[in-house]
């Protein structure tokens, strides 16, 4: 009768490039991004090889590619993923109203975000009421470690987690925000004695926010809750003072999911 060792070996004919692609969907999974670079490398593979592997994967849904080159899971992937890597289905329903008061409150724009990778997603927003006002950027994905809801969502990650979401080190087009991988950890540091993270015109010149962590009555961090607007008239000091009703709204948030 077989047993079990006997099912885990690999079959005798060849099938390299099927083990290959498959071996690069679960580093998607594992790493959430990847360059041709570090496929090339892993697989010990030429780059030209690296880069059909990626093509097939976007191809079938598997994985996507951003503006810097990078892949990232699609939507395929996401969907055996299941809801392990997806918000909760009713975070948006729950926190919208929670957005409107704050931003009534505060009277600047609201977002509500989510990490994607070592990205930021924006699901939901609500536009403050003046005329000089951030606008809200629903669906738009921006590296975490330039904004305060990204930020925050990585300083409640383990060390391990975060080293293994920047394989390459840090992006260098962003010219206000941390400059290496160290530089982000010592900050995170300050995130998490705060309690909340700021944005001084890293992801946008002219754009001042305070982002904090939405957490579920697990203790999971699932979202960020983030008030932005425009650094002529919100100082540092003033980022300040929006973190107490930030995170007020962002408890109610978590209590709520």
């Amino acid at each position: 009768m077989e047993n079990s060792a006997a099912r885990a070996v690999g079959p005798s004919y060849p099938v390299s490039a099927a083990g290959n692609a498959l071996r690069v969907v679960r580093l998607l999974h594992e790493l959430d991004q990847l360059r041709v670079m570090d496929v090339a490398d892993r697989l010990g593979v030429a780059r030209s090889t690296a880069h059909r592997i990626l093509a097939m994967l976007v191809f079938e849904g598997f994985a996507v590619q951003d503006r810097h080159k990078v892949y990232r899971p699609g939507p395929a992937l996401q969907a055996i993923r299941g809801s392990q890597a997806a918000p909760p289905p009713d975070l948006i329903t729950i926190a919208h109203p929670h957005l409107q008061r704050l931003a009534d409150a505060v009277r600047e724009t609201t977002h509500l975000m989510v990490l994607e990778g070592n990205g930021s997603r924006f699901l939901d927003g609500v536009e403050g009421p003046q005329a000089l006002r951030v606008s809200f950027r629903t669906g738009t994905l921006l590296p975490a470690h330039v904004t305060s809801g990204g930020k925050a969502l990585l300083a409640a990650l383990p060390a391990d987690r975060l080293r293994a979401l920047f394989p390459n080190g840090l992006p260098e087009d962003q010219a206000k925000a941390p400059k290496d991988f160290e530089s982000l950890m010592n900050e995170l540091v300050s995130v998490r004695r705060h309690g909340y993270a700021l944005n001084l015109q890293e992801s946008e010149r002219g754009v001042h926010a305070v982002g904090a962590c939405v957490r579920d009555r697990t203790n999971a961090a699932v979202a960020a809750v983030v008030v932005a607007a425009p650094s002529v008239r919100c100082t540092r000091a003033r980022l300040a003072e929006l973190s107490e009703p930030l995170l007020a709204t962002a408890r109610d948030i978590g209590q709520g999911l």
